[in-house]
């Protein structure tokens, strides 16, 4: 089959589904069969994988309306010259305006959305509200990335069912125990954090983050705390939060921390910490857990698949709790429980992925 993926994630985040075209892409290069072609549709020019053909068409928000014009006009035209079998859309928005001798593909990698929309700025909600439903009514195939997403689905839309395919997601090989003693100086990271990574928003739950390292701390703790990520959006609680932490000293927002400091953010934190009210996927937990570090996640949604026998759980918003595992992950390291972390971490592969997708592709032949 001749595949066009709309690449798109590459060129505009670095969130989540950033990493998921990307380590997807890497792994079709690398463990991909010859019985498909690939095609790569994006917005900018890019060096990586030299290998497959790319297609640019330019994105911008100039002329107003132009990103739609592209999304539901040039794409599709593309597509259709480009005379492929299928069109794989990533990021849970398309494809749209396709014939129906080219079958869609589409990746679902939460309902955030429509489940929590009071965590989502106004356009986000009216879109998906919007376009999912014909989204998921005109797919050929579904894909989801944990059986928890799959699970959300079926409530959503229970006629999908028969077409959506849960596939774990895989994690980069290079998260591994490593140190790196210039990471200190260059994000003016203090000796001992507790560390938090991914994108500060009110999903994330980092008020009941911000109440239990209070407690932590008032009870004598030491480590200090990282919250690592771009600021988002709706935040005005977050920050005055921040502000009347009695501990605020002892929390650091050093920003974006680039890609390749990951491994070594991650090996040198005491512990980390995920309190999300709700996800996808993960991808944090396992990066973290792989890097040999104790994992902190409140107990919902596919965290509880994620993270498997190997995390330490705390109910959602009780920051007490969280506080009482801060103070056990500080004191008492746990190597078994850390073994088994790693060993968890290890069996998602994206070499599995890759092999799960292309068995999948075998419902549109």
């Amino acid at each position: 089959m001749r595949i066009a993926i709309l690449a798109d994630p590459l060129d505009n985040q670095r969130a989540g589904v950033h990493v998921y075209t990307r380590q997807f892409i890497q792994a079709l290069v690398d463990h991909g069969s010859d019985d498909h072609e690939y095609i790569l549709i994006r917005s900018k020019e890019g060096d990586a994988f030299p290998s497959l053909r790319q297609i640019v068409v330019p994105n911008t928000t100039l002329p107003i309306g132009w990103a739609s014009f592209r999304l539901f006009v040039l794409v599709p035209r593309v597509c259709r010259k480009l005379k492929v079998d299928a069109v794989f859309e990533p990021a849970h928005f398309g494809p749209f305006n396709l014939p129906r001798s080219i079958k869609r593909i589409t990746m679902i990698h939460d309902l955030t959305p429509i489940l929590f929309p009071q965590y989502h700025r106004w356009h986000s909600q009216w879109l998906q509200k919007r376009f999912l439903p014909g989204i998921l009514r005109r797919a050929d195939l579904v894909l989801a990335n944990s059986a928890h997403t799959r699970k959300d689905l079926m409530a959503y839309q229970p006629e999908v069912a028969q077409k959506t395919i849960a596939i774990p997601l895989g994690i980069d090989t290079r998260f591994q125990p490593v140190e790196d003693a210039a990471l200190f100086q260059r994000y003016l990271l203090p000796q001992r954090y507790f560390l938090y990574l991914g994108t500060l928003e009110p999903r994330k739950n980092l008020l009941t983050l911000l109440d239990a390292f209070q407690h932590y701390r008032a009870q004598g703790g030491k480590t200090e705390l990282v919250l690592a990520g771009k600021m988002g959006w709706k935040n005005t609680t977050l920050l005055r939060a921040l502000t009347k932490n009695e501990f605020r000293q002892y929390i650091h927002l050093p920003g974006y921390v680039a890609s390749e400091d990951l491994p070594a953010l991650y090996s040198h934190a005491v512990g980390f910490v995920y309190p999300s009210e709700y996800e996808g996927f993960g991808f944090p937990v396992l990066e973290a857990m792989a890097c040999g570090v104790p994992v902190m996640v409140a107990a919902n949604s596919s965290l509880l698949e994620v993270g498997g026998d190997a995390a330490y759980y705390f109910p959602t918003h009780d920051s007490r709790a969280l506080a009482q595992l801060m103070e056990e992950v500080e004191t008492h390291t746990d190597s078994v429980r850390l073994e088994t972390a790693r060993r968890h971490a290890a069996s998602f592969t994206w070499a599995n992925y890759v092999r799960s997708w292309e068995t999948a592709l075998q419902q549109l032949i």
